[in-house]
C-alpha cells in the first residue's frame, strides 16, 4: 500500500469516494490550508483528507467539531483537539480532490471538492500552520456477489426513497443514470441515506464492497419499516450535499 502526508481537514460528517463536498472556509487554520493548496502547481491536483470526528468529542467552543485558534487560549494547529489529536478522529477517512478553491474578498475560501480514495490515518503532525497527516491508501475490493448485492440495494433504496418523500417523488432511477458499478453505488447509497456519523462512518470503513451493500441493504430495510409508522419528509437527494462550514 502507498501511503502520503497530506493536510488534514476534520469534519462532523463523513466523506466517500464520488461523492461532492462544498466548503465555506472562514477559519485561520483552514485559510492557511487552502493558501498553501493554492501555491502547488497548477498542473497537480489539490489535494487534503477529510477525517470524522469521533461521535461525543468535544472539540470546539462554538462550531461543529473545528475549532478558531484564535478564539481559544492554545494557539496553533493542535488549538482544540487535545494532547492526542490520533484519539479524536475516525481511523478511516477520505482523500479530497479540491477542483474549485475560489478566494473571497474576506480571505475566506469557497472550496468545491470530489472524495478520491479511502485512507488509514496512521499519525497527525500538528507543528504546522494547519493540521497534516500521514496516510495509507485503503484498496477497495468488490468481495463475493457485489453485483446481486448492488441490485438489491438499489430496489430497497427506492423503497426508503419513496418512504421518506411519498411514491409520486422521482427515485434515484429518474433524472439521474444509475451507474452500474457495485462500488460506486455502495457510496452513493451511504451518502444519501439519513444516519448518523457512526452507522456512515462503518459504512465507509467497510472491508470490501459487498460487506459494505450487505450492511445497507439491513439499514435500508430497518429505516424503512420505521418509515411506515412517521409522515413523510423531504426526499435526500443522491447529488445533493449541504456546505459545510468550518
Amino acid at each position: 500500500m502507498t501511503s502520503a502526508r497530506l493536510p488534514l481537514f476534520p469534519l462532523n460528517s463523513v466523506l466517500f469516494p464520488g461523492l461532492v463536498l462544498p466548503l465555506n472556509v472562514f477559519e485561520e487554520r483552514y485559510r492557511a490550508m487552502m493558501r498553501a493548496l493554492l501555491a502547488q502547481d497548477a498542473s497537480e491536483p489539490r489535494l487534503f483528507a477529510v477525517v470524522a470526528i469521533r461521535d461525543g468529542q468535544e472539540v470546539a467552543p462554538t462550531l461543529p467539531g473545528l475549532p478558531d485558534p484564535t478564539a481559544l487560549p492554545e494557539r496553533g494547529a493542535a488549538a482544540g483537539f487535545g494532547d492526542d489529536p490520533m484519539k479524536v478522529f475516525h481511523p478511516v477517512g477520505c482523500v479530497a480532490d479540491a477542483a474549485t478553491v475560489r478566494e473571497r474578498e474576506d480571505g475566506g475560501f469557497e472550496v468545491i471538492a470530489t472524495g478520491t480514495t479511502r485512507v488509514r490515518l496512521l499519525s497527525v503532525d500538528t507543528g504546522g500552520p494547519y493540521l497534516t497527516a500521514e496516510l495509507e491508501e485503503i484498496p477497495e475490493e468488490p468481495g463475493q456477489d457485489a453485483g446481486a448485492l448492488a441490485e438489491g440495494v438499489l430496489r430497497a433504496f427506492r423503497s426508503y426513497q419513496k418512504r421518506l418523500a411519498g411514491a409520486r417523488e422521482r427515485t434515484l432511477t429518474t433524472g439521474a443514470e444509475v451507474p452500474d458499478d457495485p462500488s460506486v453505488i455502495s457510496y452513493l447509497v451511504a451518502s444519501a441515506a439519513v444516519l448518523d456519523v457512526p452507522a456512515k462512518q462503518r459504512l465507509l470503513e467497510a472491508s470490501d464492497t459487498a460487506t459494505r451493500l450487505r450492511e445497507e441493504l439491513r439499514l435500508l430495510r430497518t429505516e424503512t419499516a420505521v418509515l411506515k409508522h412517521l409522515p413523510s419528509v423531504p426526499m435526500v437527494h443522491l447529488t445533493q450535499t449541504p456546505t459545510h462550514p468550518n
